[in-house]
């Protein structure tokens, strides 16, 4: 009895801090935008650290920094983000954005990975009793594996696949590269830049 506690007990260690993670909606437009800087006569606000849980530690382990972006065109002409506004850090270096695509490809869950969980299936819990001659017998097997295998695995691929399609759908929303912003106007986006740190940015009129 014992040993089918300790079992348990794992499987439920391993199964907790292998869920799936849920994809919790950014929405720049809401966000409380502490870092600023104009130049030029564009003002950029930004904000780091967006993500979470399984999506925060993609974001790390790869090298790559999910970044909210608002910028307000106070110039007299229309701008186009990409090629009349760039992006820099402080020390002026120009900053490669990721497109779209290769960030959600870079960062998301996969739904396979969870498929582990179906080597679970194979496992029994049994009772036991002991008997006149003070030896333990079997008494019932119950063949909870062939439940908690694919309930688990079939659960997070589902959640997992929830999580990345909102994550996809919001970076579409907010794709900022290559939009116009006409003079007066305000653009929120959501970019990827390949760092490590959480550098100071601005904005460059080209």
């Amino acid at each position: 009895m014992k040993i089918t506690k300790i079992i348990f007990l794992i499987v439920a260690i391993v199964s907790f801090s292998s869920c799936a993670s849920r994809y919790k909606l950014i929405e720049p437009k809401t966000i409380n935008y502490v870092s600023a800087r104009s130049n030029d006569g564009v003002k950029l606000e930004y904000k780091y650290d967006l993500l979470r849980k399984k999506y925060k530690k993609k974001e790390e382990k790869k090298g790559i920094k999910l970044v909210a972006i608002k910028v307000t065109n106070n110039t007299e002409r229309d701008l186009m983000f990409g090629r009349d506004i760039t992006l820099h850090f402080l020390n002026n270096t120009q900053i490669f954005i990721l497109e779209n695509d290769e960030v959600y490809k870079t960062l998301k869950q996969s739904p396979a990975s969870y498929l582990w969980y179906l080597l679970l299936t194979p496992v029994n819990f049994y009772t036991y009793e002991t008997n006149g001659y003070g030896v333990q017998e079997t008494t019932n097997s119950v063949p909870i594996g062939l439940v908690l295998g694919p309930g688990l695995a079939g659960g997070n691929m589902i959640a997992s696949s929830s999580a990345n399609k909102k994550f996809k759908t919001e970076l579409l929303d907010y794709n900022i590269y290559g939009t116009t912003i006409k003079k007066g106007e305000t653009k929120y986006g959501l970019i990827g830049i390949k760092t490590d740190a959480f550098d100071a940015l601005k904005l460059k009129l080209e």
